[in-house]
């Protein structure tokens, strides 16, 4: 039987509770980021919902783990091989994504996205285990960016 990572309520709603959108900034024409983007941002934040400096005209995420899968199996930190952040200016189409490797290994998750233009921007976020499973993305969440 092909096993999915569960994504429960209680973690959706960790991750909306989680969810810091700070940095409505002015000036300048910012772009987009590029569709594909490995890594973490440098981050000193102590943890989720906590204050950090965020840049001009970008979206802090902050999200917890999951503990299990569908099937109600335990899934440690070690099962988990990346995070799939998905976002874009229409909600039925995140075209841009960012891959976050390594998730097994990270303690903050926590990823700012940067270079966001004016308007409307969604994410979701996605995680992905060491056998290549992919779980279903999060319920949207949105931040407005203005000039």
């Amino acid at each position: 039987m092909k096993r999915v990572i569960y994504m429960s309520k209680a973690w959706i709603a960790a991750l909306l509770v989680g969810m810091v959108l700070a940095g409505c900034g002015g000036g300048g024409s910012g772009g987009s980021e590029s569709a594909s983007q490995s890594g973490t941002s440098p981050d000193s934040g102590t943890g989720v919902g906590s204050a950090q400096p965020v840049a001009e005209r970008s979206a802090v995420l902050s999200w917890s783990a999951p503990a299990s899968r569908v099937n109600g199996e335990q899934l440690s930190a070690q099962d988990l091989s990346q995070y799939v952040i998905r976002y874009g200016q229409d909600v039925e189409d995140l075209n841009q994504q960012i891959v976050i490797e390594n998730a097994g290994g990270l303690l903050n998750l926590s990823h700012e996205v940067t270079g966001l233009a004016e308007g409307t921007w969604y994410f979701t976020i996605q995680v992905q285990d060491t056998a290549g499973l992919l779980s279903e993305p999060s319920e949207p969440v949105s931040k407005t960016i203005q000039s």
